[in-house]
């Protein structure tokens, strides 16, 4: 029985609301799965199915005489030629109902920019991200924080019962290294390989573009280029710095993330849950999760995320800020399981120069709950109470 998904009010509501549908995410993600489960009696059509996609690109009115009716079309950034058709048939046709056309895809700007150009005002835009805590309680799995670093949250591993050292190698080749090399060309998978494997290394940090590139052996532009397009694919994401001054927002160095903490846990060569707790980057990847959670809760409310981070020139930083109305809830992330007061001292110091903030967060692996009028102690596994008030 697949795992209920936190998105599916708002598909159905965009569905209810304009004639077509576009959800995005990265590969294995759960796309094709949920809206299947919600669209049931939809048509379907796999656009990574190479007869199906060249017939989409050859002959597209024999396509959709074949495809008639409401469909639903899987990684629709293939055959991205299909996008004027749908715009003319949801023009000329007002017996279209609304959800008519659900489409998937897996390249952000590919699709956004071909969806912009066809489609707008005709469609909503959806975000699908792999399961959250939230997701995975409310399906009676309940995870200490080593098993959730190294099993992940890809679906498959939870709906298929995989091995995540064979479930992320596969993810990795399959989809990661294909990608790339579909929209780079990358010429030596090697370079690649190391590239997005020092990335690992560096989760939660501001990158340094310059000191990526030379301990990979390529220039400035090219990391930036593959940084891009990583992220294009929903690999990894960043996080923007917190500035009142929103234009510097937009010219500061971002941290940088992955989507799927299971991936930048196998990339780094962790094996075992017990070797997890050992490692150097534990933390990192502790913040990773936490961050890459709260980007879920966001995103599967249809939200954009209004996530960043804060560092004053003192060096002080709060991990996490969700911009709530354009008040600051700070967010701490703590991998310790046991409780220290200082944890909160970085949101104190926000709260005493930054008016417009909020009590905030501390989000740890302790059992102890502190509760102050500055702030709240809440488990890893609990982060949607912050953004469900």
């Amino acid at each position: 029985m697949p795992i209920s998904r936190n998105l599916t009010p708002q598909l159905l509501k965009a569905a209810s609301k304009y004639p077509v549908v576009t959800v995005t995410g990265p590969r294995q993600a759960g796309k094709t799965t949920l809206v299947r489960e919600v669209f049931p009696d939809h048509g379907y059509a796999n656009l990574e199915n190479p007869e199906i996609r060249r017939l989409a690109e050859d002959d597209p009115k024999s396509f959709f005489a074949l495809h008639d009716g409401p469909h639903i079309f899987d990684e629709i950034q293939n055959v991205s030629s299909l996008l004027s058709w749908i715009q003319v048939k949801v023009d000329e046709d007002k017996t279209k109902t609304k959800g008519h056309f659900i489409l998937t895809g897996s390249h952000q700007p590919k699709l956004r920019e071909a969806v912009g150009q066809s489609l707008a005002g005709r469609t909503a835009m959806l975000t699908l991200l792999p399961f959250s805590f939230s997701e995975l309680k409310s399906a009676g799995y309940s995870l200490s924080k080593e098993a959730a670093l190294f099993r992940g949250f890809l679906p498959r591993v939870y709906d298929d019962d995989l091995d995540p050292l064979d479930a992320y190698r596969d993810y990795f080749r399959t989809y990661v290294e294909r990608d790339v090399r579909d929209l780079l060309r990358v010429k030596d998978s090697r370079v690649f390989s190391r590239f997005i494997r020092l990335l690992a290394g560096r989760v939660g940090q501001v990158i340094n573009m310059n000191g990526l590139a030379n301990d990979v052996g390529v220039s400035h532009t090219t990391i930036t280029e593959w940084l891009s397009v990583l992220e294009a694919s929903f690999i990894v994401f960043s996080l923007p710095p917190y500035y009142q001054n929103f234009g510097k927002r937009l010219i500061k160095s971002p941290k940088i993330y992955f989507t799927e903490t299971g991936l930048a846990t196998w990339l780094l060569g962790i094996e075992t849950e017990g070797q997890v707790l050992r490692d150097p980057l534990h933390g990192s990847l502790f913040e990773n999760m936490v961050v890459a959670d709260a980007w879920k809760e966001r995103a599967h409310q249809g939200r954009e995320p209004n996530l960043y981070f804060w560092r004053d020139s003192n060096g002080h930083e709060v991990d996490l800020i969700w911009d709530r109305q354009r008040r600051l809830v700070p967010i701490e992330i703590k991998s310790a399981m046991t409780w220290n007061d200082r944890f909160p001292l970085a949101i104190q110091k926000l709260q005493k120069n930054v008016p417009v903030t909020d009590p905030g967060y501390v989000i740890s692996a302790c059992d102890l709950r502190p509760e102050t009028e500055s702030y709240q102690a809440l488990p890893f596994h609990e982060i949607e109470k912050i953004f469900r008030e």
